[in-house]
């Protein structure tokens, strides 16, 4: 599928600048809410092993466009330092980055590929529980509003969200794990209404302005790819590579929570676990390593191999822990 890409660049400098054009490179981009769980320092070391494998370089990107918890930036920094892993660069804030989103929304509006939305999330719950609404898709409820339609929402005191107008239901992308996946492309939203940029937007446009060509993540974000590979064409920029690895669960088969035990960093080094542990710990859930063992990332770099990564999801139990 070829799109043509809205005119303009939308690039900008200082800690929004554009730095495609090196080598290309891998990344990691927690949301600075709370401390990382042993799942999400696993998928770091993942990214990190498929970035440093292939020559490419690591970046890291703190995604605080939504909830930010004081101090939680500096004990992530901290979680991923200890474990060993390093990074190239300056770290990157999607806050900092504002006008580059406002930009890329800006073009895709002069292409006449946007339009607003004033639907509430309960709206929107209720049209697509109809029977004949694609499971997962917005159903397109404010994508033929008239002017005066449109006028009498702005009267009644509902602030819009930007939604793209999306020419196609599906699109396909190859993950490098589970090979061509064909997911729903709806009219995501770009901007909220409150003004905030949207997850989807954000990402493609740090994906492509950072240079990252390959983005490994959780398969909970799988069904997002689709979107974001869209997106990326329509605004002309790269597609990346990506590889979305199992999740961690805990032991009823569960996204890992705080509530599963001693599952962060911390948690571990209250149980008498150094960093060196629980990187062992990820080695064996990675196949990479034999329980107990002691390892580092240059033993696991040497000892890492895509081709026989695990495609299942770790089970994380509490006892289990080194």
């Amino acid at each position: 599928m070829s799109h043509s890409a809205p005119p303009g660049d939308g690039r900008g400098a200082g800690d929004d600048r554009y730095d495609n054009g090196r080598s290309g490179a891998g990344r990691f981009a927690p949301s600075p809410s709370g401390d990382l769980h042993l799942g999400n320092l696993r998928t770091a070391v993942v990214a990190w092993l498929f970035a440093r494998s292939t020559g490419r370089r690591f970046l890291l990107r703190v995604e605080d466009l939504d909830r930010v918890r004081s101090g939680a930036e500096q004990s992530q920094l901290g979680d991923l330092a200890a474990i060993g892993l390093d990074w190239d660069g300056e770290v990157v804030h999607q806050s900092r980055r504002l006008r580059l989103y406002d930009a890329a929304v800006a073009r895709l509006t002069r292409a006449g590929l946007t339009y607003e939305c004033y639907c509430t999330r309960r709206e929107i719950q209720e049209a697509t529980s109809a029977p004949h609404a694609p499971a997962g898709a917005y159903p397109g409820t404010c994508r033929h509003l008239s002017a005066d339609e449109r006028e009498a929402k702005r009267a009644a005191g509902r602030p819009p969200a930007v939604r793209l107008r999306s020419g196609e239901p599906f699109y396909t992308i190859h993950d490098l794990l589970h090979g061509d996946f064909t997911g729903i492309v709806d009219d995501l939203v770009l901007r909220r209404n409150d003004g905030t940029p949207a997850y989807n937007l954000a990402v493609v446009v740090d994906d492509d302005a950072q240079g990252i060509d390959q983005v490994v993540r959780g398969d909970d974000l799988l069904t997002s790819a689709p979107r974001q590979a869209y997106l990326a064409a329509l605004l002309g920029l790269s597609v990346p590579v990506y590889a979305h690895i199992p999740l961690a669960l805990n032991a009823d088969g569960k996204r890992l929570a705080k509530r599963d035990g001693a599952v962060t960093l911390a948690d571990q080094a209250a149980r008498g676990h150094t960093p060196a542990d629980v990187l062992g710990t990820i080695a064996a859930s990675l196949k990479l390593a034999d329980p107990g063992e002691p390892v580092s990332l240059p033993l696991l770099l040497d000892r890492w191999n895509p081709k026989r990564f695990p495609h299942e999801p770790w089970i994380f139990r509490d006892d289990a822990a080194p």
